[in-house]
């Protein structure tokens, strides 16, 4: 029971890395139909911020010594502003294409952002040692998680429920979802496109930041590719949860990290090298069951 409970805790944690990224995609995805294949991305920018450019394995971090509380706001304004930036640059004057025309513009930003960082950083993977004392362990009636996976998980209800709360609350929230429902509609009714489409470049740049600096701060290591993988597993959990749907998204993440860990866990260790094979089977399983999704969205509006 306790290898159990400390694996669904891994399992946990994980998955609240994924739900995160998978916000910051279906966001995107429920307004403007975008598919931001450059959202991992998003996250290696977050976490490079952190470092002076070197070509040292071991990176020279700018701002060690600055406490928690100034950290965190750095990284978000300076993922917030490259994400605002991609739209107003690239996904602006395209309003009007179609998605699939979207989808290339987002690789086409992606290979951007990742070459742009070889260039300055160098290729060579760096070590970045970030809030080591929450790697630390705690025992409970001989339950031994490091206190930064309880804080990952602490972290992605946090923001899931400020979100929800934005969402649901504020005058901007409300708007987003009636872009999100029919963007055209809302429009009419006075809703300024670009603002709203701003926001979630916004928004999602937020949750962006969260996960680089958790996830880094389980790594330690960079690389201008650290953010792909992530993304990748974060698109199938919205694929999962259902396209266009923020709580599939939540739900996908959690379920593709739970069974990504749990295989990793139990599955025999010859077959352990397949894990993602078996994940990615059990995914096409549930499309097959709910071709929607988990959640799928009420409303999907194509906009031309």
């Amino acid at each position: 029971m306790i290898n159990f409970l400390q694996n669904l805790i891994d399992a946990l944690s994980l998955g609240s890395l994924y739900a995160l990224v998978a916000l910051g995609i279906g966001l995107l995805f429920g307004i403007l139909r975008l598919v931001n294949f450059a959202h991992g991305d998003f996250i290696t920018i977050g976490a490079y911020s952190l470092i002076l450019p070197s070509a040292s394995v071991t990176a020279t971090m700018v701002i060690g010594s600055w406490h928690w509380e100034a950290l965190i706001p750095m990284v978000c304004v300076i993922v917030i502003i490259v994400a605002m930036a991609t739209d107003i640059l690239v996904f602006r004057p395209l309003r009007r294409s179609s998605a699939p025309t979207l989808m290339i513009a987002s690789f086409a930003v992606s290979y951007m952002i990742q070459n742009g960082v070889l260039m300055i950083y160098g290729a060579r993977p760096k070590a970045v040692n970030l809030w080591s004392a929450l790697t630390t362990q705690i025992n409970f009636y001989g339950l031994r998680e490091p206190v930064l996976q309880l804080v990952t998980i602490a972290t992605t209800i946090v923001l899931m429920v400020g979100l929800s709360l934005f969402l649901k609350r504020s005058r901007w929230g409300i708007q987003m979802r009636a872009a999100a429902e029919d963007f055209r509609m809302a429009q009419y009714l006075g809703v300024r496109g670009n603002f709203v489409i701003g926001l979630a470049f916004a928004v999602s740049g937020i949750l962006a930041a969260a996960v680089s600096l958790l996830f880094l701060a389980q790594t330690g290591a960079l690389s201008n590719v650290m953010g792909v993988p992530l993304a990748l597993f974060a698109f199938v959990a919205v694929v999962v949860g259902g396209m266009g749907s923020l709580p599939g998204a939540v739900v996908g993440g959690f379920l593709v990290g739970i069974v990504t860990t749990m295989l990793q866990a139990y599955l025999p260790p010859d077959l352990r090298v397949f894990r993602d094979a078996f994940t990615f089977t059990f995914v096409i399983i549930v499309l097959l069951v709910r071709p929607a999704g988990l959640i799928p969205s009420r409303s999907i509006v194509e906009r031309v």
